[in-house]
């Protein structure tokens, strides 16, 4: 198992691992299996969407927003019960196809670091499995 280092810079961002999966395939050796990429984190999440426009994240986070504000009044007293609740709607783990030796995702797919409330040092759990 890796464990990839994240640095979030905003309160809510997604962050592309696009590069850093990549290079833990490549160095596994693995040509054919799958790859588990897991957050460890009960206020982020990693989830697969298009990367190749930056608007689509940018409505991704502005309808979790809505949907979730952070200003509204939760229970958790810690202020932060909204990116519990949006972690939990974009889950802490995604499984990626790995054929070739190289990520099997769609072309305008990207793998993301989701934040939820940051800005904090995060880890990201990644698994290479062969078959």
């Amino acid at each position: 198992m890796k464990q990839l280092s994240v640095h979030s810079r905003r309160r809510a961002e997604f962050i592309k691992l696009d590069a850093e999966v990549g290079k833990a395939i490549e160095e596994s050796g693995v040509q054919e299996g799958m790859c588990h990429v897991y957050v460890p984190h009960t206020t982020a999440g990693v989830t697969i969407n298009e990367g190749a426009d930056p608007a689509v994240v940018e409505d991704i986070l502005a309808r979790l927003e809505y949907l979730v504000p952070h200003g509204a009044r939760y229970v958790h007293a810690e202020g932060n019960a909204d990116s519990h609740i949006k972690a939990s709607l974009i889950g802490a783990s995604a499984l990626v196809p790995i054929a070739g030796g190289r990520p099997a995702l769609g072309s305008w797919q990207s793998i993301f670091f989701c934040e939820f409330d940051g800005p904090r040092h995060r880890q990201v759990l990644v698994k290479v499995m062969e078959g």
